[in-house]
């Protein structure tokens, strides 16, 4: 779970990393003076909520030094939408800015806690050259990002944090409370079951050390142990995808015009790459799991239909726990159910094609169930074959 930047700041604040003074987050240009006021004497800055990174330069951070300068942004910036390189081509409507005081900047540093997968640890990692421009940095000077093991059981220990802060050069008046902020840093990822917590910029504003923008994200797996998150509204999914975490389906949208439908996690990324290598681009991913019931299989489908950019299904079911019959007969019950709706709207049922591939426990029962439904369902025999159909087929329907 993503957590905009306000939501971010509060943790940040729960565990006394110094921030810039803030007058809050607000919807409307009505709550502006009292955010003002609230974030001190000018200049301010007002900042886009929405989940991704570079909002700078899509116009999403804008600086006001008057009152009237800053009603103006507020009043552009709700309601504007906005894309940048990291929304994977959608288009984020802005419903709340967050005011602060514009602190100055005399550096920028970035400070960050995250998973290094490959030895099985949390990594503090820090860089004496933060901002905009630390993707750059990374890949055109690697041995700028320094990098301390975090002791899960243990914490950040404070020399780790002063080795560090001596390896980036900050000032030495300034050590002391940098080795609390990386200790705090460490000890919210792991005490909130995080994935990312990243401070950037951490900034040096007349000599002393703000935290200007943060990013956290949490683990979904752990948010049954914290209740106060795994109720807060979903900010990043789209409609479909709030609607298969409630019917217990994992599903991603995607940009491409073939809907996937898999049991399986493995399945699912093999079924993309299948289709990928068959001159298609899949529209989501969805894993109905391995114990799914015939009615999930009906909501999935559901759900794949009602993605406008759809223009084929694959179907790839291997039948182990879930037999390849139940999935057909899923399959069978949501595509009536939609001719019906369809009809009685007095409107015509129109479906993308559909390819069903399925390998495994009483295959053939539920091949003959598909072939005896009398529905229009192209069925294939391999991956492969699967794949190249449906590429065929939503090629034909575009």
């Amino acid at each position: 779970m993503k957590l905009l930047e306000y939501e971010s700041k509060a943790l940040l604040e729960l565990y006394h990393i110094p921030l810039s003074k803030s007058g809050g987050v607000i919807s409307s240009a009505g709550q502006l003076n009292s955010a003002l006021k609230r974030a001190g004497c000018g200049p301010w800055v007002i900042k886009a909520q929405v989940l991704a990174g570079g909002r700078g330069k899509a116009g999403g951070v804008k600086i006001a030094k008057t009152m009237v300068e800053a009603k103006q942004v507020v009043k552009a910036m709700l309601g504007m939408e906005l894309k940048t390189h990291q929304t994977g081509g959608r288009t984020l409507v802005v419903r709340e800015v967050l005011v602060e005081h514009a602190a100055p900047i005399d550096r920028e540093i970035y400070l960050a806690v995250t998973m290094d997968r490959g030895k099985g640890l949390p990594v503090l990692v820090g860089c004496g050259e933060g901002g905009v421009e630390i993707e750059e940095l990374a890949r055109t000077k690697p041995e700028k990002i320094l990098r301390e093991e975090v002791d899960p059981s243990e914490g950040l220990n404070p020399f780790q944090a002063r080795r560090l802060c001596f390896s980036m050069g900050i000032p030495a008046d300034q050590l002391s409370i940098f080795v609390r902020t990386a200790q705090s840093l460490a000890r919210l990822f792991l005490e909130k079951d995080a994935s990312v917590v990243e401070i950037n910029p951490l900034v040096l504003s007349r000599g002393k050390l703000l935290a200007l923008d943060a990013k956290i994200v949490l683990d979904d797996n752990a948010l049954f142990r914290h209740p106060d998150f795994a109720k807060r509204s979903d900010h990043e999914s789209s409609p479909l995808e709030r609607e298969a975490k409630r019917v217990g389906i994992s599903y991603i949208g995607l940009e491409g015009n073939i809907g996937c439908l898999v049991n399986g996690a493995g399945l699912a990324m093999g079924t993309m790459d299948s289709i990928k290598l068959a001159g298609g681009d899949p529209a989501n991913f969805l894993d109905v799991g391995g114990g799914a019931s015939a009615a999930q299989v009906e909501s999935a489908f559901n759900i794949l239909l009602r993605d406008k950019k759809v223009k084929a299904v694959l179907v790839n079911i291997f039948g182990g726990i879930m037999k390849c019959d139940t999935i057909a007969e899923g399959i069978i019950k949501a595509i009536s159910s939609l001719k019906s709706e369809t009809q009685k709207a007095k409107r015509k049922a129109g479906f993308s094609p559909i390819v069903v591939r399925l390998e495994g426990t009483h295959v053939q029962e539920g091949r003959d169930l598909l072939t005896r439904s009398g529905l229009p369902i192209i069925q294939a025999h391999s991956l492969s074959e699967a794949a190249e159909k449906a590429v065929q087929a939503a090629k034909q329907e575009g």
